[in-house]
C-alpha cells in the first residue's frame, strides 16, 4: 500500500470512531492537528521501516477507542511524535499551545520526557527508571498516551530488532502491564501480558494458543449449555442484559499452569461468563444482586469463590459480582454480574470512571500516585527492587480495613498491621510496635482481613530492623524500612571511620587506602562502610587491627593494652601498680569497670588475670579457670595481668563448694553451725540430694579471701560423716 493510501485509511478509521461522541469544534480540531502533524512528519520513517505518521495515528486510535479518553488525549496521541529528534523541522512547546491549547502542550511535554529517557534495562539504568517512574506519576493522562503508545509498539514489535524486542518487552513486562491493570486497563493489560510472553518465552505462548484453537468448539458447546436456562430465567424475570464468555488470556492460563504445576487441562477456570445489564443507575446494585440469586438458584455456588467489589469497588474503580458455581458435567464456572456502565469502567478503566464522573478524577488513584511519587524521591531507593516489588504490589487482590474514625483503607492481600502503619504515615510506621485489631492486642506481624479495624500503637524509642523485611509486602513499607536501615547503617560507618581514625592515631599509624585495602581482605568484606559499620558497634577489635601493622602486639605493658580496648573515661579511672606491669583489683569492688567472672568466682588470693569484653568491662578470672586456656589462645591480646592490692578489710567473695558423705542425722545443722559460727562465712544456699544413706549437695558460700576459703574446708571436712570436701570451678 502507497504511503499516502495507508495514512489516510488509519485517519478515516480514528475519524469514524471520533464521529461517534465529538462534536464539530472538536471534529474540525482533529482535522487541524492532522495536517500540522503530516506537514511535520511528513513520509518519514523510523529505523524500523514504519512511517512515524501511520504510528501516531494508530496511536490516536487506541486512545479514542480502546481507552475512550477525551479529543485533548487523542490530538496529544498523533502530535506525540512532532519533536521526534531526528526531524528536520524543529517544533517548541509554545508552538503547539499556541495552535492546540494548554492541555495538548502540556501532555506532549509529559510525553517528551519520557521519550528522552534511555531505559535499555533496569539495572544498567536505574537512575534512568526513577526518572521515568517520576515524569508517569505525574499526570494521569499521560500514563494513558504512554500506554497506548507502548501497546501499539508492542503490536508492531516483529519489526525490532532481537535485542530491543527483549528490552522492550522486559519494560513493558515490568511496567506499562501493571500501570494498565492499576488503571482498569484490564484488556490492554491483558494483551501486553500476552505480547510480553509471546517475544519472552515463544515456545509457551505457542503451546496455549495451540491448545485454546483445539478446545474451542469444545467451549462454545459448553457455554451455550450453560447459558441456555438463565437467558430463559432472566428473560422471564424482565431484565433487558448480553451475555458473553471470556476466555482467560494466554499469560494468565501459562502463568497459572507454571505457578499452580498443573496441565492445561487441569486449568478448571479458562474462561467466564459475563451477564452486561442494561440498568437503572438508581437500581444497580439492586438488579446486580437479585440476577446473582438467580444464578446461585440454577447452579450450586461454592461460597468461597464470591467475590464482591459492588460494595467496595476496587481502587481503580472495578465494580462486579463474582459467583463461582458448578456447571453442567461437574464443571466450575466464574460468573461475572455487572451493569453497562460497570462494563465500561472495568474495560476503559479511569478514562470511562471521568466519564461518568464529570471528568473529576479518581481520588484513590490520585492518592497511590502520590505514594508512588513519596517513595521515588527518596535518594536511598533500589529501583531495581522497587519495580519488582512494584509489579508484585499491582497485581495482588486487595484487603478492606478500616481506622479507628472508620476511614476505609484499601491495602493489598497479604498485608500486615505494620504495613498498615506505613500507609498511613512513614513515621507512623517507623515508631510502631503493635496495635489493637477489632480491640484485640496485635503484633507487628499480624496479616489484615477485610473488615478489620486498627488502632496502631507507637514507642519513640522504636526504630525499623532488620527483620522487619521478612514480613512487610507493599513496597511503600519495603523501600521506607530500607531507607532508614540504609542510614543507620550510614551512621554506625561514620562513627567506625572516627574510631578508626583516633585509633591510627595513638598507635601512630597512617589510615591510609593501603591500610583500609589490608582491613577489608583480612576481613572479607567488599565495602568499606560494612567494615566499619562492623568496628562501630564493637563486632571487631581494635587490637586485632593493630596487629595487623604490628609484629608483636601482645609484648606491651598493660596500660598500654587497656588504653587500646577501654574507653579514655574508664581507662583514666582504672587503678593500676607503679611499674604499671599489672591493674590492680580493689577487692571491695566499688569500681564499676570491672566484675568478678562468673564461670571461675575467683576469691581475694586466687591467682588471678584480667580479660577485656567487648560489652561488659573487664572481666576478672581464676588462672586456673576452665575457660583461660582458650581466651589465652583466642584472645592474647585482650589479657591483661592482675593481682589483688594488699588490704586489712577483705570484701565477700562468693564461691561454690561440693560435698558429698554419709548421711548422718543433723548433718546439715553441724554444717551450718561451722559456716557461720564457727568460720564467720556466710551460706547462700544449700542443694542436698539423699539416697540408700548417702548424701551429695552444693553449697554457695561467701568468704573473705583464700585464706578463709581454705579455712572452711578444713573444719568441714572434720564434721562427722563427711567424706569429701571440695571448691568448684564456678
Amino acid at each position: 500500500m502507497e504511503w499516502d493510501e495507508q495514512v489516510y485509511t488509519c485517519y478515516e478509521a480514528l475519524k469514524e470512531v471520533c464521529r461517534v461522541t465529538w462534536q464539530e469544534p472538536a471534529l474540525r480540531k482533529l482535522d487541524e492537528a492532522f495536517r500540522y502533524v503530516r506537514s511535520v512528519v511528513g513520509d518519514r520513517q523510523f529505523k524500523t521501516g514504519e512511517y512515524i505518521l501511520v504510528h501516531a495515528l494508530e496511536v490516536a486510535t487506541i486512545i479514542a477507542e480502546e481507552i475512550g479518553l477525551e479529543p485533548d488525549s487523542v490530538i496529544t496521541g498523533m502530535l506525540h511524535n512532532v519533536m521526534y529528534a531526528d526531524l528536520a523541522k524543529k517544533v517548541a512547546h509554545g508552538e503547539i499551545e499556541e495552535h492546540f491549547g494548554t492541555t495538548v502542550s502540556a501532555n506532549l511535554e509529559g510525553m517528551t520526557k519520557i521519550n528522552s529517557l534511555g531505559t535499555d534495562t533496569v539495572e544498567l539504568h536505574p537512575e534512568n527508571y526513577r526518572k521515568l517512574l517520576l515524569a508517569l506519576a505525574g499526570d494521569v493522562r499521560v500514563i494513558l498516551i504512554k500506554t497506548a503508545d507502548r501497546l501499539q509498539v508492542m503490536r508492531h514489535l516483529d519489526l525490532y530488532p532481537e535485542e530491543v524486542r527483549y528490552r522492550l518487552a522486559n519494560e513493558t513486562s515490568h511496567l506499562y502491564a501493571p500501570l494498565a491493570h492499576r488503571l482498569g486497563l484490564y484488556a490492554i493489560n491483558s494483551e501486553l501480558q500476552d505480547l510480553c510472553l509471546k517475544y519472552q518465552n515463544f515456545k509457551g505462548y505457542s503451546y496455549v494458543t495451540t491448545r485454546l484453537a483445539e478446545t474451542q468448539k469444545e467451549r462454545e458447546n459448553f457455554v451455550a449449555e450453560f447459558v441456555k436456562p438463565l437467558e430463559k430465567t432472566l428473560r422471564e424475570r424482565g431484565y433487558e442484559f448480553s451475555m458473553k464468555a471470556r476466555t482467560k488470556s494466554v499469560y494468565s492460563i501459562w502463568n497459572k499452569m507454571q505457578k499452580k504445576k498443573v496441565s492445561f487441562d487441569e486449568v478448571l477456570d479458562l474462561f467466564a461468563i459475563r451477564i452486561i445489564l442494561d440498568s437503572d443507575s438508581r437500581n444497580e446494585k439492586t438488579d446486580c444482586w437479585t440476577v446473582y440469586s438467580i444464578v446461585t438458584e440454577q447452579y450450586q455456588a461454592n461460597p468461597e469463590r464470591m467475590r464482591d467489589w459492588i460494595t467496595i469497588p476496587k481502587s481503580n474503580g472495578y465494580e462486579s459480582l463474582h459467583a463461582t458455581v458448578m456447571g453442567p458435567h461437574g464443571r466450575w464456572v466464574e460468573v461475572q454480574i455487572r451493569t453497562r456502565r460497570m462494563d465500561e469502567v472495568a474495560e476503559k478503566g479511569l478514562a470511562a470512571h471521568w466519564k461518568y464522573k464529570g471528568g473529576k478524577e479518581s481520588t484513590s488513584f490520585e492518592s497511590w500516585l502520590t505514594g508512588i511519587r513519596e517513595i521515588l524521591e527518596n535518594p536511598e531507593l533500589n529501583v531495581v527492587d522497587f519495580i519488582d516489588q512494584f509489579q508484585l504490589d499491582v497485581y495482588k487482590d486487595e484487603t478492606f480495613v478500616f481506622t479507628p474514625r472508620g476511614d476505609l483503607k484499601k491495602m493489598p492481600a497479604g498485608s500486615t498491621l505494620l504495613d498498615f502503619a506505613y500507609e498511613i504515615h512513614s513515621h507512623l510506621g517507623d515508631k510502631c510496635v503493635g496495635g489493637m485489631v477489632n480491640g484485640k492486642k496485635v503484633t507487628l506481624r499480624y496479616k489484615l482481613k477485610n473488615g478489620d479495624q486498627v488502632v496502631i500503637d507507637t514507642s519513640n524509642n522504636q526504630k525499623p530492623k532488620m527483620d522487619w523485611l521478612e514480613f512487610v509486602v507493599t513496597s511503600k513499607a519495603i523501600s521506607r524500612v530500607k531507607a532508614s536501615l540504609n542510614e543507620e547503617k550510614k551512621n554506625l560507618a561514620t562513627q567506625g571511620r572516627e574510631i578508626l581514625i583516633r585509633k591510627f592515631k595513638n598507635w601512630k599509624l597512617e589510615l591510609n587506602d593501603d591500610a583500609i585495602r589490608k582491613m577489608l581482605k583480612k576481613y572479607e568484606f567488599k565495602l568499606a562502610a560494612d567494615f566499619y559499620g562492623e568496628v562501630a558497634s564493637g563486632k571487631i577489635d581494635p587490637l586485632e587491627l593493630k596487629a595487623l601493622f604490628t609484629e608483636k602486639p601482645g609484648e606491651q605493658d598493660v596500660r598500654q593494652t587497656l588504653g587500646d580496648l577501654v574507653p579514655e573515661k574508664v581507662f583514666h579511672e582504672l587503678p593500676a601498680g607503679g611499674n604499671d606491669d599489672y591493674l590492680v583489683i580493689d577487692n571491695h569492688l566499688k569500681n564499676i569497670n570491672y566484675k568478678l567472672a562468673r564461670c571461675c568466682n575467683p576469691v581475694y588470693g586466687d591467682a588471678i588475670f584480667g580479660f577485656v569484653t567487648i560489652r561488659d568491662g573487664i572481666k576478672i578470672h581464676r588462672t586456673s579457670c576452665p575457660n583461660a586456656q582458650q581466651m589465652k589462645e583466642r584472645f592474647p591480646y585482650r589479657i591483661i595481668r592482675a593481682r589483688w592490692k594488699e588490704t586489712s578489710t577483705p570484701g565477700a567473695f562468693l564461691t561454690t563448694l561440693y560435698i558429698s558423705g554419709t548421711d548422718e542425722a543433723g548433718i546439715v545443722s553441724d554444717l551450718s553451725h561451722i559456716i557461720a559460727k564457727d568460720t564467720g562465712a556466710r551460706l547462700r544456699s544449700i542443694h542436698i540430694n539423699s539416697n540408700r544413706g548417702k548424701f551429695e549437695g552444693i553449697l554457695k558460700i561467701s568468704v573473705l579471701s583464700l585464706d578463709h576459703l581454705e579455712f572452711l574446708l578444713q573444719k568441714m571436712k572434720k564434721v562427722k560423716g563427711v567424706i569429701s570436701v571440695t571448691r568448684g570451678e564456678n
